[in-house]
């Protein structure tokens, strides 16, 4: 068994990325600016922006963070966008998800400008990526693929199974690895709560990726001998063992899944770093203007 180190992967990834900027600088380019939008203050919200904003500082990108109260008006919210979408300093920005619910995501995201979407959750980048057109490609999936490709895990002609099916992770993902290109080339199965025989497609597959939110959802009964298993679930449980008094549990039952797997992703340090580096990959094209120009 090997573990997919997505922290390791990732600190590689920031530097190469920052290596890339340096040249630019050298070359008397703008550097990549990456805006956050952030609305209210939730825990997970409030962490996953600082550690993006942390990452830009690595990478050597400018950022800015527009903050709003958990009460701001839609109104108000689609203002700061059409300003985001105007200022050409910001070459890509993201909206932290969730939003109150007072608030329409799908408004808010067809409303970012889709050549500033580095989330790549506009229906214009998600379009183009699933018929293989240059796109923004939804960050945790992005992260997912180069994982793969960075341990040379095989994918033409494997059987993965997608357990779940966002509209973030399963639904993209799924699609990216069915595109002829490597990661890619794979038959693809995709499960859901509504799916009758989730264990048996999973004990067929050679791939597995759990992206479902339910701690321990797969069991070792439900993994083959030398499978990969790719686990993207990072659910916050109270725990007396941390400091904080929380601790992350991802989807995979690890101590008992991990002894039948040729490679698996811990949780934490294994997706996570990826969707973070994956967003500042996604800056570094919108910076150089590499998918629209």
């Amino acid at each position: 068994m090997q573990l997919i180190d997505g922290k390791a992967v990732s600190e590689q990834i920031k530097k190469e990325i920052a290596q890339e900027v340096s040249l630019m600088k050298a070359a008397g380019k703008k550097v990549p600016h990456l805006a956050a939008v952030l609305v209210g203050h939730d825990g997970g919200s409030e962490t996953y922006v600082a550690n993006k904003i942390k990452a830009c500082q690595v990478c050597g990108f400018e950022s800015s963070l527009l903050r709003f109260e958990e009460t701001v008006s839609e109104e108000t919210l689609l203002a700061a966008i059409d300003k985001l979408n105007k200022d050409r300093a910001v070459d890509g920005y993201i909206v932290q998800l969730p939003l109150p619910k007072h608030i329409d995501e799908h408004k808010i995201i067809e409303a970012i400008d889709y050549r500033k979407d580095v989330d790549g959750f506009h229906p214009i980048n998600v379009g183009r990526s699933f018929i293989g057109l240059p796109a923004f490609l939804s960050a945790t999936p992005a992260g997912i693929l180069e994982l793969i490709k960075r341990y040379n895990i095989p994918t033409a002609g494997k059987h993965v199974v997608v357990i779940g099916r966002s509209n973030i992770v399963g639904k993209p993902l799924a699609a990216l690895l069915m595109r002829k290109d490597y990661p890619g080339n794979a038959t693809v199965t995709v499960v859901h709560s509504y799916s009758s025989d989730i264990a048996e497609q999973c004990r067929k597959a050679d791939i597995i990726v759990c992206a479902l939110g339910r701690p321990g959802f797969l069991k070792a009964d439900m993994v083959k001998e030398g499978a990969v298993v790719i686990d993207v679930g990072t659910t916050r449980l109270p725990s007396d063992k941390t400091k904080s008094g929380f601790k992350l549990f991802g989807d995979v039952d690890f101590e008992a899944v991990a002894p039948k797997c040729s490679f698996i992703t811990p949780v934490p340090g294994g997706v996570g770093p990826m969707t973070i580096v994956s967003l500042m990959k996604n800056t570094l094209l919108a910076g150089s203007n590499a998918i629209y120009r």
